[in-house]
């Protein structure tokens, strides 16, 4: 039987592999949520492909948002799929940390007080 922190360890670098390839096998051309926004903004048809230059235009102005510091999983244009690479370790690694933190957290507060 495996322990606890093999288990872990073994858990984060099935979730960083399965990152790595998503890396190279995702496709391209927008889902989802994103590709009905495309679709509804006119620069897509539901059948079509994304344009190269599709952007989703969105109404700020008085709302919250915010800029992600890696969007689409990628550190911009100029480091290619590395650059999405070392997004997707970033983030699994930033993930886990939130939820261990968050475990710890739990594990005190369900203490009894001494």
């Amino acid at each position: 039987m495996m322990d606890n922190k093999t288990f872990i360890i073994a858990g984060i670098i099935v979730a960083l592999l399965i990152g790595a390839l998503a890396v190279f096998l995702a496709s391209g051309d927008p889902d989802g949520l994103e590709s009905t926004a495309l679709v509804v903004q006119g620069q897509k048809t539901i059948t079509g492909d994304t344009p190269a230059d599709a952007e989703i235009h969105e109404e700020t102005a008085g709302r919250f948002s915010y800029s992600s510091p890696m969007p689409d999983y990628s550190l911009g244009d100029s480091l290619g799929p590395l650059g999405g690479l070392i997004a997707i370790i970033v983030g699994t690694i930033l993930a886990f940390l939130v939820v261990l933190g968050l475990a710890y957290g739990i594990k005190l507060a369900g203490k009894p007080a001494p």
